[in-house]
């Protein structure tokens, strides 16, 4: 069986499906997609921290389902414009994960992620998938996997 990391760009995941779509995504589908293809052994979902009650049951029940949260701080500046990017996070968590798995699943549509995955299938031979709303997910990105999986109507709330 093989052995699945899942990374997830929650920020990039929510918005683009509520732009392409109005709707949410439904991540209890995605575990029941993942588990489809293998065992899951890592799943980290990245979201920002703004401790109002309906982060804190939505970062709740992603623990339920089984991924790991991370949080940063969500940060606004003194001009009005905020902060809260997990790329670097993410990127050094994917090349510490990429040798010990058998497929890196990452789920955004953000394009600065294309060169991460193609080091992690020339350095360790892994599998690079990704999950992004096909509108909305950078070209470079999807040119950079073994798969793109679109996220549709079958994964939506």
């Amino acid at each position: 069986m093989k052995k699945i990391a899942v990374f997830v760009d929650v920020q990039n995941i929510y918005y683009t499906t509520r732009q392409a779509y109005g709707r949410q995504f439904n991540y209890r589908q995605l575990w029941q997609t993942l588990n489809d293809m293998g065992e899951v052994v890592t799943a980290y979902a990245y979201a920002i921290r703004r401790d109002d009650d309906q982060q804190i049951k939505f970062q709740d029940a992603l623990r339920h389902i089984g991924f790991t949260v991370k949080l940063k701080p969500y940060i606004q500046r003194a001009d009005g414009s905020t902060k809260g990017d997990w790329d670097v996070g993410i990127a050094i968590d994917v090349m510490e994960t990429a040798p010990e798995v058998d497929t890196v699943v990452l789920l955004s549509g953000d394009g600065d992620f294309d060169l991460l995955m193609n080091k992690i299938r020339a350095r360790y031979h892994t599998e690079a998938v990704v999950l992004g709303v096909p509108s909305l997910t950078a070209n470079s990105l999807v040119n950079s996997v073994d798969r793109f999986i679109a996220i549709e109507d079958d994964m939506l709330l």
